[in-house]
């Protein structure tokens, strides 16, 4: 159970559009949030997250003088608000635009228009992400978990990291791709790999296929995380051997619930 509730949740609200910035605004309170300022561009709310740093960071992805992405990539390079939670809410569909977005561990990406229970759901994960409990295995001491983490995006890994940590996983090596994996896999013994799917060199499936079938190593349980929509390739993905696949971007509670199911209730 989270100790912090909606009320609590300080939200920052970058919206060019007057009429877009009410409706949303209007909706967050009937979420349950208290505290919500809101700005029209990238530059005012830069100003503003430094003046009073917010719990969570909501953006529409064109606004005048900026994209949500370069937005986000302007957060993450300021010290004391990289770690701020961000979510988009846009009519943008195009995949390859918001793959940024979902690399850079984003809580929710909403279109425009949104569901409320969507916007409930995305709240209850920053939420989440804020004031999270450490998981308890019946298999492992959380602590000595000895987790791979493969992505070669050094932005998904800091994310990832995060997560985990605040779950008390603290033990976590890390590989830009598959190959490097390899390396990693052949000097130790590992509890969980945890994957990208798309990667130069080496894929998450090569790796996946490398572990099973090469390394002759079925026993290891294997996350795919990754934000492919491909249903085709997702399906090959499965019958490689992977134990779960996560979309990005994901709910903490949804981690924690694959985490129960292929480290405790595997036999």
């Amino acid at each position: 159970m989270n100790s912090l509730d909606e009320s609590e949740l300080s939200i920052l609200l970058v919206e060019p559009s007057s009429v877009q910035l009410k409706i949303i605004m209007r909706e967050l309170r009937q979420a349950g949030v208290e505290k919500i300022d809101g700005v029209h561009d990238g530059a005012q709310a830069i100003v503003a997250m430094q003046k009073y740093p917010p719990d969570l960071v909501i953006s529409a992805m064109y606004l005048p003088d900026m994209t949500a992405t370069e937005l986000l990539a302007s957060i993450r390079r300021l010290d004391n608000l990289e770690n701020t939670h961000f979510m988009l809410i846009s009519s943008e569909s195009n995949i390859e635009t918001l793959e940024p977005l979902r690399q850079s561990g984003v809580v929710a990406i909403l279109p425009k228009p949104f569901a409320h229970a969507n916007l409930q759901r995305a709240i209850r994960t920053t939420l989440q992400h804020i004031d999270p409990a450490e998981i308890e295995l019946q298999n492992y001491e959380v602590d000595q978990l000895e987790v791979l983490l493969v992505d070669d995006s050094l932005v998904s890994r800091n994310h990832l990291c995060r997560v985990f940590q605040n779950m008390g996983i603290n033990q976590i090596h890390q590989a830009e791709n598959g190959i490097e994996a390899i390396e990693k896999l052949k000097q130790q013994t590992f509890d969980l790999v945890v994957t990208d799917l798309n990667m130069p060199k080496m894929d998450g499936q090569a790796l996946v296929e490398h572990i099973r079938s090469e390394m002759g190593n079925t026993f290891v349980p294997i996350l795919v995380v990754t934000s492919e929509q491909n249903q085709t390739r997702l399906g090959q993905v499965e019958q490689a051997g992977v134990s779960a696949i996560l979309d990005k971007p994901f709910e903490p509670q949804s981690i924690r619930e694959i985490l129960y199911r292929v480290l405790d209730e595997r036999t």
